[in-house]
């Protein structure tokens, strides 16, 4: 695969991205902030914080729903024509959203948000084309730290478009914030024509393609067939779990409890991607390569759960920042480890249903606990971490209780 093709899948990646790295701070403005009367004046703080998680885990589990069928079908329709149904479905959700923040309309936000979600299933199908054009275990798991680079970009350039586009010192009588939705939609449009013109399919076998609205379900089932995903993927539930509740709160959290506001939140935003980019690019095959897989997901999931207490616990918030940074560098370097762990427990024919798994995993925790965060956050702000230290303590004792086994050893070595 050229480097160009490799910039167009990360490009891919990124403006996935930036539907979380830019849209999460603003919805969180635009929920917890009464003087934008986006929502009544007159709602309560416990009604805000129920509709931040409504808007975030309507996206998250749309994307549950889309993400493992389009990434099946990759396999099938081929990765080019997946990746374009996407980029098409994240165009039309920011159109819905646009109109949404006109409207002051809070269902039509949760409509724009949910065809995006459902559309949203880039990330996986990239990994797969990244894997298929991988010839060594080494250079997949760079390629691999690549689509975690890309992911970290667009968690960084999405508040760093939506701090510029939303600046009146900046644009002036231009900025408002609805400006970054239509700077995202012009990402998405320029990202067509990169796919279009730079990105050839790399796999050329292709299975019968074969429409089934159960599909999602059928796919998670198949986890049974095969004892060793089986393992892997308990780990990963759990160690996702306290990913997803730690990266879904931070910005409400820390717009609640020390009312930092749009730019704050943005600079959390900005924090995640930074550490994650760093770690992912730089340090994945070195560290990898020393201590192994296995140490390295222990040891990170360890510091996750550090990472959750202390971000909870500390009254400035400057430190905040510090545990959001400790918690993804480690995340950026774990995450592609255990992506690798998948993508060698299966043969060549199913890394696009295995990154879709994994996918699965990712927005099924980050829509459930979305939901339910929204309402614990109106009993204790600190509820949702505690969630998150739990789900990294589970992890390390699945992994210690079910990885355990041959199988297992000879693909983490």
């Amino acid at each position: 695969m050229s480097p160009i093709a490799k910039f167009a899948l990360l490009a891919v990646v990124f403006v996935d991205l930036i539907g979380q790295g830019l849209v999460f701070p603003i919805i969180n403005e635009l929920v917890m902030d009464p003087k934008l009367t986006f929502l009544p004046v007159s709602s309560s703080d416990a009604t805000r914080h129920f509709d931040y998680g409504l808007v975030i885990g309507i996206f998250f589990l749309c994307w549950f729903f889309g993400g493992v069928y389009v990434a099946k079908i990759s396999d099938t329709i081929g990765r080019k024509r997946a990746i374009m149904i996407c980029l098409f479905g994240a165009l039309a959700g920011y159109a819905i959203t646009i109109l949404a923040l006109f409207a002051d309309s809070l269902w039509l936000l949760i409509l724009g948000r949910g065809i995006t979600g459902f559309t949203a299933g880039n990330q996986p199908i990239a990994q797969a084309a990244m894997i298929d054009a991988s010839r060594t275990d080494e250079e997949k798991a760079r390629n691999m730290g690549y689509i975690v680079t890309g992911i970290s970009a667009g968690l960084v350039g999405g508040p760093i478009i939506g701090g510029l586009l939303s600046d009146p010192a900046i644009l002036g009588s231009f900025a408002s914030i609805k400006m970054p939705f239509y700077g995202a939609f012009v990402l998405v449009l320029v990202t067509i024509l990169l796919v279009q013109f730079t990105y050839r399919d790399v796999k050329t076998t292709r299975e019968k393609l074969e429409i089934r609205p159960m599909e999602v379900f059928t796919q998670l089932v198949r986890i049974r067939e095969k004892p060793v995903v089986m393992r892997l993927y308990t780990v990963f539930l759990s160690f996702m779990a306290a990913n997803v509740t730690f990266y879904v709160f931070m910005d409400n959290y820390l717009s609640s409890e020390f009312q930092i506001g749009l730019f704050g939140t943005n600079m959390a935003m900005m924090v995640l991607g930074a550490a994650l980019a760093t770690s992912s690019t730089f340090l994945v095959t070195p560290i990898l390569s020393r201590f192994g897989k296995l140490p390295v997901i222990v040891t990170v999931t360890v510091t996750m759960a550090l990472s959750g207490i202390l971000f909870v616990l500390t009254p400035i918030p400057a430190l905040c920042y510090v545990f959001i940074a400790t918690f993804y560098f480690g995340f950026g370097i774990a995450y592609p480890a255990l992506l690798g762990l998948f993508s060698a427990s299966v043969s060549d024919e199913e890394q696009g249903w295995v990154m879709g798994i994994c996918t699965a995993a990712f927005t099924l925790a980050a829509g459930v606990f979305s939901l339910v965060g929204g309402l614990m956050m109106a009993v204790d702000l600190r509820l949702p971490f505690y969630i998150c230290v739990a789900a990294a303590l589970l992890a390390l004792v699945l992994i210690r209780t079910t990885w355990r086994h041959p199988d297992i050893d000879a693909i983490v070595r």
